[in-house]
């Protein structure tokens, strides 16, 4: 006679471990973009300012809600403000003609950045 073998369904375990693979398989999103205190001096270089105004005149204006960019107060002259910007931002931003420092990646920009423009944690 044989004992029923009945399926509990996935245990604790498992669940961890999916939760893990889907979590190290997740794509950076935000490239770190570094301005020094000469790049701030033109007030252009403030996506803040200038990228609405962009899109508005290239008739890229659906692109409003796409873009989402962070930024955080840097440590030194070099590194004056950081921008954790989307891969929609950073196209923009070079069809601007803006050469950005990208200096990293990363899935979500640090709790202590602050929205810059457009919308929070677009694709």
């Amino acid at each position: 006679m044989s004992i029923p073998q009945y399926d509990s369904g996935a245990t604790s375990n498992d669940l961890l471990r999916g939760l893990i693979a889907r979590h190290s398989q997740v794509q950076p999103r935000y490239q770190v973009v570094v301005q020094s205190v000469e790049d701030l001096h033109t007030i252009e270089n403030a996506p803040a300012i200038s990228m609405e105004p962009y899109l508005q005149k290239s008739g890229q204006a659906r692109l409003l809600t796409t873009i989402s960019i962070y930024s955080l107060r840097g440590e030194s002259p070099e590194q004056i403000r950081l921008l954790y910007m989307n891969g929609q931002a950073i196209q923009v931003w070079k069809e601007m003609g803006k050469a950005p420092k990208i200096i990293g990646s990363q899935v979500r920009p640090p709790h202590k950045a602050l929205l810059t423009f457009g919308v929070p944690f677009s694709q």
